[in-house]
């Protein structure tokens, strides 16, 4: 009786086990930054990664209708600038969309992709090859210009070796009208392998600044911190100097809890010199 019992103590850490395995979440939990700020013409921010691995997405300037960042797709020769842009509904197919509801591309930068998207949503998208660098800072910028029942958005990203401003793509989507508004920053690991979900990123953002429509730059000091639905806790936020930070994944011990509202000194912050 006593091996009987031990040998299904056994088979019951064994399943246990096997449960475990098949529960474990295949992706490090995405992590996010939302600045509460008022409806603009320009969306600015900046952003700095400082841990990467494959399969990851540092996005810079998210708001209801698209974002803007970066991504390390398979290796690290294999970086890019994407700026994405969603059309209304609530469809994955991006064959389903008529014509009229569709993203309308209005420009294409020179040596950028662009395409449609499914899956999460629909849209259109634009990728442009770029080698970004671990620990060196990037601008970001994002325009709306209302449109009738339209939007026309247009990312621009700055080319720190060339010292100017690239033009991605400008993209018209049926928005109502609608400005910038729902700021946010985030990260991802969209490779969800299971081995990424034990890889650390780690990236800061400061710096952000919305342009509203009578003219007035708004310094984007304060975030609130949250997360996706992805039962794990080894995800962090907080302030690292003058900028936030975001961090997820591997070893990352938590130190803020989720819904937490950051403000990052303003000392320093200035109006950024953009294009006019």
């Amino acid at each position: 009786m006593k091996n009987l019992a031990c040998l299904a103590f056994a088979l019951t850490l064994i399943v246990s086990a096997a449960a475990f395995a098949e529960e474990a979440p295949r992706a490090a939990r995405s992590v996010h930054l939302w600045y509460p700020a008022p409806e603009g013409v320009l969306y600015y921010n900046e952003m700095t990664v400082e841990q990467s691995h494959p399969g990851s997405y540092f996005m810079a300037c998210g708001f209801s209708h698209g974002y803007f960042g970066i991504q390390e797709i398979r290796d690290a020769g294999d970086k890019v600038v994407i700026f994405s842009v969603w059309e209304p509904g609530e469809q994955n197919d991006p064959n389903t969309v008529a014509d009229e509801r569709r993203v309308q591309v209005l420009f294409e930068g020179d040596d950028v992709r662009v395409s449609r998207f499914g899956n999460e949503g629909t849209g259109g998208k634009s990728m442009f090859s770029y080698d970004w660098k671990i620990g060196e800072t990037y601008r970001f910028l994002v325009q709306a210009k209302p449109d009738g029942k339209r939007t026309v958005y247009t990312a621009w990203f700055y080319l720190n070796e060339s010292s100017e401003w690239k033009r991605l793509a400008s993209f018209s989507t049926l928005a109502n009208g609608d400005l910038l508004k729902n700021y946010y920053s985030f990260i991802e690991d969209f490779r969800r392998d299971g081995d990424s979900a034990r890889e650390v990123r780690r990236a800061l953002y400061g710096g952000g600044w919305i342009k509203t429509a009578e003219g007035d730059w708004i310094a984007l000091t304060h975030a609130r911190f949250t997360a996706d639905r992805t039962p794990t806790m080894n995800i962090d936020s907080g302030v690292d100097g003058a900028r936030f930070f975001l961090q997820n994944g591997g070893d990352t011990e938590n130190h803020t809890p989720l819904q937490s509202d950051l403000r990052r000194p303003p000392a320093g912050i200035k109006t950024p010199d953009l294009m006019k």
